[in-house]
């Protein structure tokens, strides 16, 4: 789909996940942080949030083993991934204006809107789920678990805008971590940045400095955001 064929000035929208569409990382590091006190790190919430923010856990392994002297297995991270569901289900609510937004640019894009997340697939679908947004993306659902590599690089953004049809060129990419947004400009989409302050999101300059293209605070502000970006 050229430009020229659509007012809209990208042919398609691939969201993250976790900071983006549902307030999901107090939550998950509160659990991760009871589970690596256990195994005798006795890192804070504040510094879990620093070391894992917008990355897979299992990817951090090496580092757990350095500051543990334990190598986490897939039991330990089936454990986790169980405890940190279960507080998701109880817990969990969306990014103050998400549904609303992720609603709009799905009505303006004729479906073409994907959540390309670092998270295992069955945390996505169950957070999506409960915020009542899984309808939106049904199909549109690529987990950095399931491909050669995840978040900062590009893989599961490609796999998303192929899947769309989409050249990530024209596709608009949402993160609120640098890990998120380098692996958004590496794929060579056009990176936007939520950045409304507190723990759990990158600030501003972190994410501008990593190729984001402009940073916002309000995730209603999105569609409109987004519609009137120029050059394309």
């Amino acid at each position: 789909m050229s430009s020229a064929a659509s007012p809209f000035p990208f042919d398609a929208v691939l969201f993250d996940c976790d900071g983006v569409l549902v307030d999901s990382e107090p939550i998950t590091h509160r659990v991760l942080v009871a589970m690596l006190h256990e195994l005798g790190w006795a890192i804070t919430e504040e510094e879990a949030l620093q070391v894992f923010i917008g990355k897979a856990v299992k990817d951090e392994a090496e580092r757990i083993f350095q500051e543990t002297g334990v190598r986490i297995d897939r039991a330990w991270l089936d454990r986790f991934w169980a405890r940190r569901n279960e507080a998701l289900e109880r817990e969990l609510v969306a990014i103050p204006g998400a549904v609303e937004a992720v609603r709009d640019l799905h009505h303006r894009l004729d479906g073409r809107i994907a959540c390309a997340s670092g998270a295992d697939r069955r945390k996505v679908e169950l957070q999506l789920a409960k915020v009542g947004l899984l309808d939106l993306f049904e199909g549109r659902i690529f987990s950095g678990h399931e491909t050669p590599r995840s978040k900062p690089h590009p893989d599961v953004y490609l796999a998303a805008a192929a899947a769309l049809g989409v050249p990530a060129a024209r596709c608009a990419v949402v993160e609120d971590t640098v890990t998120g947004a380098t692996a958004g400009v590496a794929a060579g989409a056009t990176v936007f940045g939520y950045s409304p302050g507190g723990p759990g999101h990158s600030g501003s300059q972190a994410l501008l400095s990593v190729g984001a293209a402009t940073t916002f605070e309000d995730m209603a502000a999105l569609p409109a955001l987004l519609a009137a970006w120029p050059g394309r």
